[in-house]
């Protein structure tokens, strides 16, 4: 038995509706998180809550900002809403085989004002990782706002002290590796050139000057489970494109 898991930064769920629909449509995940859905319980478009799954938002207490949503097939045994985030950052919800945390990761911002936050944030996102990994394996996803290494960023030389590519944030990367953690996407694909993010400036999704700043990391318990990673470059609708992972485990 397979289940297929779908990570998507949406900015905006209400702008990327129809785009969101559809790919729930076409690849019938059995769960999908989206990142930075701008809503809450009131403004998330009905349409979502019509398709046959779960859904579970854990808004933002600001308004149009942030936020997470998540919807499975299956009724999750839990949901833990529990990460202490005023902006709604974290979800996880627990199923038969794992728990399926959907994150949306502090940008440090371009003069890096929230670098010592996003720190912060990285280091008690790994503690609650290792407390739930205490009961069972974890398959975390979603927007990291970090290429983790020069593979991962179409110019890795202009951007060394941006945000996202800072060496701090680059470190917390390594930690979460360090950790037991597995990118399954390095799993299947070596290759530079595979991006999830491009900026809406000066053409370049069609340039492919991206950054691959969404991930799937799994329990080092899954990485036999991993059956394949990808990402979904024809999907619109985003300045991020949906990642994927199929795992050989039950919901």
């Amino acid at each position: 038995m397979s289940v297929s898991l779908i990570s998507w930064n949406v900015n905006g769920i209400r702008a990327a509706k129809e785009e969101a629909l559809e790919l729930i449509k076409s690849e019938k995940p059995d769960v999908i998180g989206f990142q930075e859905i701008k809503a809450d319980e009131k403004t998330v478009p009905r349409e979502f809550y019509d398709l046959g799954y779960e859904v579970e938002i854990n808004p933002a207490e600001k308004k149009g900002y942030s936020g997470t949503m998540s919807l499975a097939k299956k009724k999750p045994i839990s949901v833990l809403n529990d990460f202490d985030d005023s902006e709604g950052r974290v979800q996880a919800l627990e199923f038969s085989d794992f728990y399926f945390i959907n994150s949306y990761f502090p940008n440090s911002r371009r003069d890096l004002s929230r670098l010592t936050l996003k720190r912060e944030f990285n280091a008690r996102m790994l503690d609650y990782i290792k407390r739930l990994e205490k009961k069972k394996p974890v398959a975390i996803c979603g927007d990291f706002n970090v290429a983790h290494e020069e593979i991962d960023i179409a110019r890795p030389k202009e951007n060394t002290h941006n945000a996202g590519f800072t060496a701090e944030e680059r470190a917390d990367m390594d930690s979460f590796i360090g950790s037991g953690l597995v990118d399954t996407f390095r799993i299947f694909n070596s290759e530079p050139g595979n991006y999830t993010w491009w900026s809406y400036m000066f053409k370049a999704r069609d340039k492919n000057i991206g950054w691959r700043i969404d991930y799937f990391l799994i329990s080092k318990k899954l990485k036999d489970k991993a059956a394949s990673a990808s990402i979904l470059k024809s999907v619109k609708g985003s300045d991020h494109v949906p990642i994927k992972l199929i795992l050989d485990c039950r919901i």
